[in-house]
């Protein structure tokens, strides 16, 4: 059973985590993994996002008129991503809890360091055709041992050269195909109990309403100003990861 201060911390995760998708589109997963990791273990966050990840991407993935054609030239990253989340699945099961935290660290780190200096990748162009399946085994692994798409998966998606309401559906189409796959490798490495994926379920509440809230504050404050906050937030917590794993 999870006491009353678990599932106070968990639903305010999840409404701040809904609040800032609502205000910038995206951080859902990053946030929850962010702010419970370091009490509930890298295990039990990664569980907890299984739900409200594949509900709220569900509609950014089907709606945007684009999805076959995003999904003709990105399949082979997805099909490659989902057999390795069940390999990554598989560390994360036997792995050390520090070491496993520490690559989420680096990973988030990274993704905000990135981020913050606004670079922007070169589309592959010519290498598209072999550096396509090669990230989605990369991301795959990532995912299934980190809970964590950003790298390089997201990155790559911001490379392809996608105009804006492309790349959000295909980052709808890739949360929701492989958070899916996840939430299979989990349970059948037994590291989602049926506890966690009913308070992972209920989590779609407050999820859903700061996520109406964030959308409504969206132009009411700064956006650029929200996501530069946003990744130096990002930045610490990951160093704050590292740190635990290594001290």
């Amino acid at each position: 059973m999870w006491s009353p201060d678990v599932l106070v911390l968990v639903f305010s995760t999840f409404f701040l985590a809904g609040f800032i998708k609502g205000v910038v589109g995206f951080g859902l997963p990053v946030v929850i993994l962010a702010l419970l990791v370091p009490t509930l273990g890298l295990k039990t966050a990664i569980a907890l996002v299984i739900v409200p990840a594949v509900v709220t991407n569900t509609w950014q993935a089907l709606v945007g008129g684009h999805l076959r054609e995003i999904v003709g030239r990105i399949w082979p990253m997805l099909l490659l991503g989902c057999a390795f989340i069940w390999i990554g699945v598989g560390f994360l099961a036997g792995a050390d809890a520090r070491l496993a935290t520490g690559v989420l660290g680096i990973l988030l780190a990274s993704y905000a360091t990135y981020s913050l200096t606004q670079a922007q990748l070169r589309p592959p162009r010519g290498w598209e055709v072999w550096l396509t399946p090669l990230v989605g085994v990369l991301s795959g692994f990532a995912y299934g041992y980190t809970g964590s798409l950003m790298i390089p998966g997201v990155i790559y998606l911001q490379a392809l050269g996608f105009n804006r309401n492309m790349l959000v559906q295909s980052l709808g189409i890739t949360f929701l195909i492989m958070t899916s796959v996840l939430g299979i490798s989990l349970s059948g490495h037994d590291l989602m109990p049926s506890e966690t994926a009913l308070l992972s379920a209920a989590s779609l509440v407050p999820t859903g309403i700061g996520m109406v809230v964030g959308q409504r504050y969206r132009h009411r404050i700064s956006e650029e100003l929200f996501r530069k906050l946003f990744f130096w937030a990002l930045l610490v917590a990951g160093i704050y990861m590292i740190l635990r794993a290594v001290l």
